[in-house]
C-alpha cells in the first residue's frame, strides 16, 4: 500500500528533461525559457528571467537593485557565488547623517527614513548580471536582454497580485519620490490585466545589451542616477557608480540528512539558515511538518540563528567576524562545535523570548527564480529593490527605481553593520542550492566524491528568507516534491513584539497554535493579503534516479514554473 503523502498540495508539480525555469511571473518564466530553447545555458536564462522581472514586476525588483547568485556547474559539480550587491557612497557618513538629524547621539535617536535618498546604495544588479553572463554564460547579452526588451517595449498585462502592490506603492513611494509618478499611469497603479509599457526601461536595457556594465556606470544612466539622486538631497556621485564591482565569493554550506545546504557567505544572511540547520541536525524532527514539537524545535533554532547573525552578519571587508581564532571567520558559527553548546539552550517544552543579540525584523520585496539546462548546471538568483519600489526615485525617462537597500544599515558606530563609505549592508536577499554527495569507487575503493545537483531554490521576503530557506529545506529533505514543500503553511518569527511574535500561516491547526502558545510563542495566525509576509518562492529538483527535472512555484504568487520536454 502506497504511504499517505506528508502533505498533500492544491496542484501537481512541473516535471520536464529539456530544462527549467520558475520565477514568480508566467511571462518572466517564458522569457528564460525562450532563451534555453536558443540554446543558452541555465546563467543566460537566469538573467533572461530577471530582465524580464524588471519588466512585469518592478513593485519587488530590477536594475535599480541587487543580486545574488548561485551557480552550479554540472561538469565539475563546483559552485560558486556571486555577490552583486551595492555599497554606500563615499561621502556617505554617520556624521553626515547626525548634521540632518538623523542617527544615535547623545541628545537625539532618529531613524533614517525608509524612502530618503541617503539609503540609496550603488544598484548591483546590472554589474551581476553582466558579470554572471560574462562567467557562466554561452550567449551574447544582445540575446540574452532581448525577451525582455521586447516585454518593455510592447507592454504587457499586470498580473493580479502585482497590481495590487503596484497600487500600495502608488499611494506610498511613488506618489512623492522624485520623478515617481513614471512608473505609474496618471498617478495610479495598472490594474490587473491592464496594458503597462515601459518604453523608458527598454533603452535602459538595449543600452546595457549593446555596451554592458560599462553603459549602467559610466554613461549616460549613471549621469542620470547620479543627477537625480542629488537633486533628491542624496549624495551619490559619478565616481561611487564607476567604482562598483561585483564579488565572486566562496559559498558556505552545511550538512543535514545526506544534502548538502548551500548559501551565499555575508554580508548576506544565508549564514541564519545554516546555523538554524546545525542545531536542528541532532534532534529527532517529527514527521509531521505542522506539528507543535517539530514547529517548535525550527522557532527555536532559528531564534538562536538570528541572535548570532543580526550582530555578526555585515560587510566582511570592513567587520570580519572572527571566531575564537582569527582565521576561522565565518566557520566557526556554523561549525558543529559550535551548533552543539547552542542546542543546549533550546527547551523542548518552552520558548525562550530573551535569547542574546536580537530578533529578526519584517518582510521586504524581492523576486527569486531558479533555472536548471538540459546539461544539468543550474542558477539560484535573487533579485530586489528591498522596499517594493525602493525609494521610489526614478532617473527621468530610463524606467526604473533607486533601491534603499542602505536602510538595513545600523547608525550605532559599535555595531559591525554600522554605516561607512563604500560599505555593503546587511542584506536579506539569499538563494540557496541543495546538493548530494556522490561517490565514486572502484574495487571498493573510493576514488573521489561529487556533489551532484539535488535543487535549486529560495523564498523571498525580507528576513523571511533563511526561516523558508530552513522549512523549505527540511520539507525538501523529508521527501516532499517541490510543489508541496512550497505548499506548507509556513511560520514567520516578527520584530515588533518583546521576544519576537511568531506568525502563522492560515492552513496550520487550531489545536497547534494551542499548544506553541502554551509554550510561551506569542503567536497569531495570518491569512489573506497578508500572507505576503510569508514569502513566496521557487523550486527546481533534479530526482537522481531519472535525471527528471521537478519543478514548483509558490501560491502566494502570480508565477509558475515551466519547462522543455
Amino acid at each position: 500500500m502506497k504511504p499517505e503523502p506528508l502533505y498533500s498540495s492544491h496542484r501537481s508539480p512541473v516535471m520536464g528533461r529539456g530544462g527549467m525555469v520558475a520565477s514568480s511571473q508566467p511571462l518572466a518564466t517564458a522569457a528564460g525559457l525562450e532563451i534555453l530553447s536558443q540554446g543558452g545555458n541555465a546563467a543566460d536564462a537566469a538573467v533572461a528571467t530577471a530582465a524580464a522581472l524588471n519588466v512585469t514586476e518592478p513593485t519587488s525588483t530590477g536594475i535599480g537593485g541587487d543580486m545574488f547568485a548561485l551557480f552550479y556547474k554540472a561538469e565539475t559539480g563546483a559552485i560558486t557565488a556571486l555577490n552583486g550587491s551595492g555599497r554606500a557612497p563615499a561621502s556617505l557618513t554617520l556624521e553626515l547623517l547626525q548634521k540632518n538629524g538623523f542617527g544615535l547621539g547623545a541628545a537625539h535617536e532618529s531613524p533614517l527614513p525608509p524612502y530618503h535618498p541617503y539609503t540609496i546604495t550603488v544598484p548591483g544588479a546590472c554589474a551581476g548580471w553582466c558579470d554572471l553572463v560574462e562567467r557562466h554564460g554561452s550567449l551574447p547579452l544582445t540575446e540574452v536582454l532581448a525577451p525582455a526588451i521586447r516585454l518593455a517595449e510592447e507592454g504587457f498585462p499586470v498580473a493580479p497580485i502585482t497590481a495590487y502592490f503596484w497600487q500600495h506603492a502608488a499611494e506610498r513611494q511613488l506618489r512623492s519620490a522624485l520623478n515617481g509618478g513614471e512608473m505609474t499611469i496618471a498617478g495610479r497603479g495598472p490594474q490587473a490585466g491592464e496594458i503597462f509599457r515601459n518604453p523608458g526601461l527598454a533603452r535602459t536595457l538595449q543600452e546595457v545589451a549593446e555596451s554592458g556594465k560599462k553603459a549602467f556606470y559610466e554613461g549616460e544612466i549613471a549621469e542620470a542616477i547620479a543627477a537625480t539622486i542629488q537633486a533628491a538631497g542624496g549624495c551619490m556621485t559619478m565616481d561611487d557608480l564607476a567604482a562598483h564591482r561585483s564579488t565572486w565569493d566562496e559559498p558556505i554550506s552545511a550538512a543535514y540528512g545526506g544534502l548538502r545546504l548551500w548559501e551565499c557567505p555575508p554580508n548576506g544572511q544565508g549564514l541564519t539558515a545554516l546555523i538554524a540547520l546545525n542545531i536542528l541536525a541532532s534532534f529527532d524532527l517529527p514527521a509531521d511538518p505542522l506539528s507543535a514539537d517539530r514547529l517548535h524545535l525550527e522557532i527555536e533554532a532559528l531564534r538562536l540563528a538570528f541572535a548570532d547573525t543580526r550582530w555578526y552578519v555585515a560587510d566582511p571587508r570592513y567587520q570580519p567576524c572572527e571566531g575564537p581564532e582569527p582565521s576561522q571567520g565565518y566557520a566557526w558559527l556554523i561549525s558543529k562545535e559550535y551548533a552543539v553548546e547552542r542546542r543546549k539552550l533550546i527547551n523542548p517544552k518552552k520558548a525562550t523570548l530573551d535569547q542574546q543579540r536580537g530578533a529578526p525584523v519584517i518582510a521586504s520585496d524581492t523576486v527569486y527564480l531558479c533555472v536548471v539546462d538540459k546539461w544539468g548546471n543550474a542558477c539560484s538568483f535573487i533579485n530586489s529593490n528591498y522596499m517594493g519600489f525602493g525609494t521610489g526615485i526614478v532617473p527621468s525617462g530610463w524606467g526604473f527605481t533607486l533601491q534603499n537597500r542602505g536602510h538595513n544599515f545600523s547608525l550605532d558606530p559599535a555595531h559591525p553593520n554600522a554605516l561607512a563609505p563604500r560599505k555593503r549592508p546587511y542584506h536579506t536577499i539569499i538563494p540557496a542550492l541543495a546538493t548530494r554527495e556522490q561517490r565514486v569507487e572502484s574495487s571498493g575503493q573510493l576514488i573521489s566524491t561529487h556533489e551532484s545537483l539535488f535543487s535549486a531554490f529560495g523564498v523571498m521576503g525580507g528576513f523571511m528568507q533563511p526561516q523558508g530557506h530552513l522549512q523549505v529545506f527540511l520539507a525538501l529533505a523529508q521527501g516532499m516534491d517541490p510543489q508541496s514543500a512550497l505548499d506548507l503553511p509556513r511560520f514567520c518569527i516578527e520584530d515588533g513584539t518583546a521576544g519576537g511574535a511568531v506568525a502563522l500561516e492560515e492552513g496550520v491547526p487550531v489545536a497547534v497554535l494551542a499548544d506553541l502558545t502554551g509554550r510561551g510563542h506569542l503567536v497569531r495566525e495570518v491569512s489573506g493579503w497578508e500572507r505576503a509576509l510569508f514569502g513566496r518562492g521557487q523550486i527546481i529538483l533534479r530526482d537522481p534516479r531519472t535525471g527528471v527535472l521537478i519543478g514548483g512555484s509558490d501560491p502566494r504568487a502570480d508565477g509558475c514554473a515551466m519547462t522543455l520536454a
